[in-house]
């Protein structure tokens, strides 16, 4: 079970890098950010559009940020975003990038509050 975990940080990190994250020192994911939205059939376009509007500056500016992920499901829509700390996790819900351009954004396409967690990861 650990060797799959270590596995995991190490695919993690190297999907950081693939997706533009810049680094200095070779580390895995700490802190996982994840929000889940209600997001009705018709509106999940226009929610994937936020998000694709988005990835780049998050990438770019957020502190601690190594990678951000879509995942359209059944039931909802779902974003997972990698940091280095939750430190940085937690500094990201409050930056304006988050509470002002991306709530913004999504909080027409919203059919309930979305649901925000913060995991560590070893």
């Amino acid at each position: 079970m650990k060797n799959l975990f270590h596995r995991s940080r190490i695919t993690l990190l190297a999907a950081a890098l693939a997706l533009g994250a810049t680094t200095s020192m070779s580390y895995a994911a700490t802190a996982i950010l994840e929000i889940t939205l209600n997001v009705a059939p018709e509106n999940r376009a226009a929610a994937a559009k936020v998000y694709e509007t988005y990835k780049g500056p998050f990438l770019k500016t957020v502190a601690g940020a190594l990678a951000k992920r879509l995942l359209i499901r059944t039931d909802d829509v779902q974003v997972l975003h990698e940091f280095t700390s939750t430190a940085d996790a937690q500094g990201y819900l409050k930056s304006d990038l988050f509470t002002k351009d991306v709530v913004g954004a999504l909080t027409p396409l919203l059919a309930s509050p979305p649901d925000v967690r913060i995991y560590e990861a070893n």
